[in-house]
């Protein structure tokens, strides 16, 4: 079992491409950390990177015909870790203001809201489509973070910190709205399923 497993991931350009998304986080993480410009350039350019291979795996799964159950499994573990990883060393690094926490925290915690009612559906065989709002909210997501771990290091002139939590704001309250979308249909299918597994 796992050499076969250890096969399919080498044998699929997606996985791999998912796999280098998570392996990158680490980078990121101790890039933003070090106290020059061309780290937080650096950690920018491989986090863009990783959010381009996001659209990139699923892309070719599906043109190249390799959608897999490990694709399936490890596809949003890679985003979520990805996200929660940035949000956490912006609040750790001070780089966020209190605002910005708060909508962090309403991001990590739709995050893992969702992930709960994925989950608890997959046994019903019920699964929870992505919308269009949704894919909006990741998208400003994505720049929000891009532009905050720029930070400080930008052009002069551009108060990218102000600019990414204005966004960062943004994406949390989209974040509220397809949380609570994702919400009312899980509890409509846990009604129709008879109640919880307790």
């Amino acid at each position: 079992m796992p050499g076969r497993l250890l096969h399919s991931i080498m044998t699929s350009l997606p996985n791999l491409l998912t796999l280098a998304r998570i392996a990158v986080i680490p980078v990121i993480v101790a890039l933003l950390y070090i106290a020059a410009d061309w780290a937080r350039w650096t950690a920018l350019l491989l986090y863009m990177a990783a959010c381009a291979t996001d659209y990139l795996d699923g892309y070719l799964a599906r043109t190249r015909d390799e959608v897999s159950p490990l694709g399936r499994f490890l596809d949003p573990i890679a985003d979520k870790l990805l996200v929660v990883a940035v949000i956490v060393v912006l609040t750790a690094q001070g780089w966020l203001s209190v605002i910005g926490v708060l909508a962090g925290l309403a991001i990590i915690c739709r995050e893992i809201l969702v992930s709960g009612l994925r989950e608890y559906l997959a046994e019903f065989q019920v699964v929870v489509h992505v919308s269009k709002l949704a894919k909006w909210k990741t998208a400003v997501q994505m720049l929000a973070l891009a532009v905050l771990i720029l930070g400080q290091a930008g052009p002069e002139g551009l108060a990218l910190p102000l600019l990414g939590e204005a966004l960062l704001v943004v994406a949390a309250l989209l974040t509220l709205v397809t949380g609570y979308q994702y919400l009312r249909e899980g509890i409509r299918h846990m009604s129709a399923n008879g109640g919880d597994n307790g």
